[in-house]
Formats: structure tokens, C-alpha cells, sequence
């Protein structure tokens, strides 16, 4: 009988974990996050590597490098205080 082992700690803080066609699924620091393209346009159409392709730069600043594209996660939590829409 195999022994199971404890894997070490998670390291990726940050993940892109589905893409539909409404938007984006993403998981970073221990929530999920929906990004709709409705409120984010810069996903809409980007291929598929440069969504995944996102990283946590520093205590909560979400960054995909090949799109230029950078977010906080307060933004995220609290959307009404980061209006994306010059009104």
C-alpha cells in the first residue's frame, strides 16, 4: 500500500482556472475572482497563453505581462471604488 505524502505549500498565488465566453475565472490569494468582458475588455480578445500567462507582483497587484495589463485586487473586492469608465 503506497504512503501518502503531504504535499508542500502552494506556491501559485495566482491562476487563471477557466476562461468562457463571458469572462474570466481567476484564483489568486486563496479567492476566486470573476472578470467579465464586459467590465474588463482587454481579455476579450487576447489569446488564450496570454490570459494564463498572469502573475502576482506584490501584495495584491495582478499583472499579464504580454497584454500590458495590470489589476489590484482591492479593484476586485470593492469595484465600485475603481471605476473603469471615465464618466
Amino acid at each position: 500500500m503506497a504512503k501518502l505524502y503531504k504535499l508542500g505549500r502552494n506556491i501559485s498565488e495566482v491562476e487563471v482556472q477557466n476562461i468562457s465566453v463571458n469572462g474570466i475565472w481567476l484564483y489568486a490569494k486563496n479567492k476566486e475572482y470573476f472578470l467579465c468582458f464586459k467590465d474588463h475588455p482587454w481579455f476579450e480578445n487576447a489569446l488564450i497563453s496570454q490570459i494564463l500567462n498572469v502573475k502576482l507582483l506584490r501584495h495584491g497587484h495582478i499583472y499579464w505581462p504580454e497584454l500590458d495589463v495590470d489589476l489590484e485586487l482591492e479593484s476586485l473586492e470593492n469595484p465600485e471604488k475603481y471605476p473603469l469608465k471615465y464618466r
